[in-house]
């Protein structure tokens, strides 16, 4: 029977953009190499080592790969996560792309907004375009506004409002660049701008050789933060895919308890986890008054640290788990259901408060189910105290 409390993240994930509950037409797909060529008439969700998209989509397009290759259109909006992506066809809603390498080569009907690496645009948005990456080029020009944090920024075309720039190394635009509004970048030395090109609200220089000031440490401060944040959702994202292929055993075990559990049995886990989460602090502090309970004391610390630490990582595995079960009738647990159901809880924990509780109750239950099946393995012969009912 499910349980509330393994709705409520569900719920939670429908709750957010570009979900399955956005469109009832809504198709799933995965594959390690996946060739999406029949047409969607809703929203499509895809994920795999390499995903190409070859027909068009009628809703929002979502796709997590290492390599993203978009040949056809899109009607909505575009979610794009992997290594290195491009896209090749109309998208007519917004895009967002987060990755290593990102192309865009067709034009966009909305916003852009593109993370990485290296970031090329050469087709102009016609909403506005936020790029922050090492390496970003807008050769296309844009018809909104254009701001982009990098280390180096090359700038080409026509843009039809204001273009800010932070950069940390060389700006460069190109000869015959125009720009309808007004120019302002902060670099370390003067953007290398030729006789020809043309900028209708005039130029804004600030010279960052030494240390940012004002605004420009603040919004430096702000990108510093996205990428931690971004790198710690990576490493989670990654951490979750070994260890549900690592342990698909494991994995199935656990996510079989919460996805056929009866009421009373997840309920009397939860209360288990919890009990083991709460309380072990506490005997810690006692054990470590003493100088023999100190060594104790200091084993059961690794013991609780690794228990939160899975417990955490099976909250993303048993997310994604059911999620597989629910839209692609599979009980058999594989590594991106990880990195799907991880990638889910760290968008839910984005909400204040309710994030936080959801991500607790599900670290709950999963501390407590991994208790449990370490006690099996340990007294196989012994009758479990939290069976199936």
């Amino acid at each position: 029977m499910r349980t509330v409390f393994l709705s409520l993240p569900l719920a939670l994930l429908a709750l957010l953009p570009l979900s399955a509950s956005a469109a009832p037409n809504a198709a799933f797909l995965s594959a390690s190499e996946l060739v999406s060529a029949s047409s969607t008439p809703g929203n499509a969700y895809a994920a795999g080592t390499s995903v190409t998209v070859t027909a068009p989509t009628g809703g929002d397009l979502s796709i997590i790969g290492g390599s993203i290759t978009l040949a056809a259109p899109v009607s909505g909006d575009a979610l794009l996560l992997g290594g290195s992506m491009s896209t090749r066809a109309p998208i007519f809603g917004d895009l967002r792309a987060l990755g290593g390498s990102v192309h865009v080569d067709e034009a966009v009907g909305g916003d852009l907004v593109a993370l990485g690496f290296a970031v090329h645009d050469s087709t102009p948005a016609k909403g506005s375009t936020f790029i922050a990456a090492v390496d970003a080029s807008v050769t296309g020009g844009a018809e909104g506004p254009v701001v982009i944090y990098a280390n180096s920024v090359s700038l080409a075309g026509h843009f039809t409002g204001d273009v800010h720039v932070v950069s940390s190394g060389p700006v460069k635009l190109a000869a015959n660049t125009t720009i309808a509004g007004h120019f302002t970048y902060s670099a370390p030395e003067k953007a290398t701008i030729p006789a020809s090109v043309m900028v209708g609200g005039g130029v804004s220089y600030t010279d960052a050789s030494y240390l940012p000031a004002g605004g420009a440490s603040r919004m430096l401060a702000v990108a510093s933060l996205g990428i931690f944040l971004l790198a710690r959702i990576l490493g989670a994202l990654i951490l979750a895919g070994l260890v549900a292929g690592l342990f698909p055993a494991l994995s199935a075990s656990v996510t079989d308890r919460a996805a056929r559990g009866s009421a009373r049995t997840v309920l009397l886990t939860m209360l288990l986890g919890f009990a083991a989460i709460v309380a072990t602090p506490i005997l810690l502090a006692l054990l470590a008054l003493t100088f023999v309970g100190l060594g104790i004391a200091l084993l059961l610390f690794i013991g609780y640290g690794l228990l939160l630490v899975l417990a955490f990582i099976y909250a993303g595995i048993i997310l994604g788990a059911l999620l597989a079960r629910r839209f692609e009738r599979r009980d058999r647990v594989r590594w991106r259901d990880g990195v799907l159901g991880m990638l889910g809880l760290s968008i839910i924990l984005l909400l204040p408060y309710l994030g936080t509780l959801a991500l607790f109750l599900l670290m709950t239950f999963t501390a407590g189910t991994l208790l449990l099946l370490f006690f099996r393995f340990a007294f196989p012969h012994d009758d479990a105290v939290f069976g199936d009912a």
